[in-house]
């Protein structure tokens, strides 16, 4: 039964991979046209100040499952996958009788970025495997050709998975499955991420920039939108409530929109940041390294690099992305149609959110990744919620409290070792606070750091007038994000008694977030 005698509401999540804020029209993207997300606003909550957790794939989306920052549930990194005992909101809704569904990208585990990462150069901190044999490598995409799909009853609380495991046009997973069965080949679908990897009107520039090889009928978008679509009709035909989770891998790059989405916008229309050319010197010695790194220079697809001086790239990629993000968007409609159609949208809270940003050209950087700005800490979301007024707010929120947030809405028991508060009363009063500072965590494997210029740990603290990042070399950026929203003067130096006041404040963050409900007993009668 759904805890305090509250009404049972379905809950749709959509997710995107590596959006960032000012990338949708409803934070007021003038060029971007997002007419449904632009029309779930208008009757939901944004949150003008949402931010991630960890500007990092697999820690954020680790750190929306478990409310829990990256350092309390140990996936701090794209190399380790969330552990299998881990609590999730998700496994509170469905021990409440929820059918829960996760369709497109999770990323919970490292299965599809393992190739990127190196292994440790010497045995592990556990010294006893996992009692379940196989339990990290679900999301290998190994397991999903030839047409064989694992048996998977439970997934951190999903009673139903299918999977999208790549990006760009290569199609892994569940989705390549589909793909093949609705026609696709497989020459088009299994591509490796390299400059040979099929495509139309590739950018002469960065061969990341491309027209997808097939059809949208058959890109990853589709697949998620129709899917989570028959997940919601199922759960809807045997009367149960859903929390569906559709996850886009979308608009991560590569960068390869499909058929007339490619040509959506022209490259010429697009406008740069205005801090493109800004010089790098006030930066860590690895972004000065990345600053100057011309994407066609990368020596791996997802390697941090610079922009080059090269306006021309920045602007095929805008374009190529906004491509992709207005696709996402038609995807969104005809999912919130669904609701519709079967009498659903007045039960179902809507939440709209990425994993993180991107740089797309601010400060001449691009991508993510130890870039630790506003253009990759800031994420777009979107709370709609039954019973709940229309607002916009600039309350500080994090991405780990949205699992705290929907059980709270949903009226479900949470658990121990939460640490991200509920966004619930900011839905009722846009004014009010719930957070006075939102905490960033980003961590770099300690023996790799140890032979790259990446500082193996970076934290960052966000307040209502200043975002301050310290590093474990020492060194350190601030800046006044009310006068200087765009981030181009860095003030730690200049003004002193300020850094010391959001260092005081940095330090008690970081006291307040240690990790206390680990190994703590608990009630068998709980569940």
């Amino acid at each position: 039964m759904v805890g305090n005698d509250a009404c049972v509401t379905n809950v749709l999540f959509f997710i995107t991979d590596q959006q960032r804020a000012d990338h949708v029209g409803f934070t007021g993207n003038e060029i971007l046209r997002t007419p449904n997300l632009d029309a779930i606003a208008e009757r939901g909550m944004v949150f003008d100040e949402g931010w991630v957790a960890n500007p990092i794939c697999m820690p954020n989306r680790s750190s929306i499952m478990t409310g829990r920052l990256p350092s309390a549930h140990g996936c701090i990194f794209n190399d380790r996958s969330l552990d299998w005992n881990a609590n999730t909101f998700v496994r509170r809704f469905r021990a409440a009788g929820y059918r829960t569904g996760l369709v497109g990208k999770s990323h919970l585990q490292h299965g599809p970025s393992r190739n990127s990462v190196a292994q440790v150069r010497s045995s592990g901190m556990l010294a006893t495997p996992h009692h379940l044999q196989g339990w990290d490598q679900l999301e290998n995409f190994e397991n999903y050709l030839d047409g064989n799909e694992p048996d998977i009853e439970d997934f951190y609380g999903f009673d139903h998975v299918e999977f999208a495991l790549e990006h760009g046009s290569s199609v892994l997973g569940h989705h390549l499955n589909w793909a093949l069965n609705r026609g696709g080949r497989i020459e088009d679908l299994v591509v490796p991420m390299t400059e040979a990897a099929p495509g139309l009107d590739r950018s002469e520039r960065w061969w990341q920039i491309y027209r997808a090889p097939y059809e949208p009928e058959f890109h990853s978008t589709t697949f998620v939108a129709e899917r989570t679509i028959a997940f919601i009709e199922e759960a809807v035909g045997q009367e149960k409530p859903f929390l569906a989770w559709a996850s886009f891998p979308d608009p991560h790059h590569p960068m390869t929109p499909p058929g007339a989405w490619f040509d959506r916008h022209n490259p010429d229309d697009m406008p740069v940041p205005d801090s493109i050319d800004d010089p790098s010197d006030y930066m860590p010695h690895h972004l000065k390294e990345a600053h100057r790194r011309h994407p066609r220079d990368q020596r791996f697809w997802v390697q941090p690099c610079g922009v080059g001086g090269d306006h021309a790239v920045v602007r095929e990629a805008i374009s190529a992305t906004y491509g992709m993000i207005e696709m996402i968007d038609d995807a969104i409609g005809r999912v919130v149609s669904t609701l519709d159609r079967l009498g659903q949208i007045e039960d179902t809270i809507i939440v709209f959110t990425s994993d993180h940003g991107d740089m797309m050209g601010e400060h001449g950087l691009m991508l993510k990744g130890y870039m630790p700005f506003r253009g990759t800490q800031q994420i777009p979301l979107l709370i709609s919620a039954p019973k709940c007024l229309p607002g916009r707010t600039d309350s500080l929120a994090s991405s780990m409290d949205l699992g705290p947030t929907l059980m709270d809405l949903c009226g479900i028991d949470a658990y121990d070792g939460i640490q991200g508060v509920s966004l619930a009363p900011i839905l009722d009063d846009p004014s009010a606070s719930v957070r006075d500072h939102v905490l960033i965590e980003e961590d770099f494997p300690d023996f790799l750091a140890s032979v790259t210029s990446t500082p193996s740990k970076t934290r960052t603290l966000v307040t209502r007038d200043t975002r301050y990042t310290r590093n474990s070399d020492g060194h350190e950026m601030m800046f006044d994000t009310i006068a200087d929203r765009d981030e181009r003067h860095e003030i730690a130096s200049s003004d002193q008694p300020r850094r010391n006041e959001i260092l005081e404040r940095l330090t008690d963050a970081l006291i307040a977030s240690a990790d206390a409900a680990r190994g703590t007993p608990t009630d068998p009668s709980y569940a």
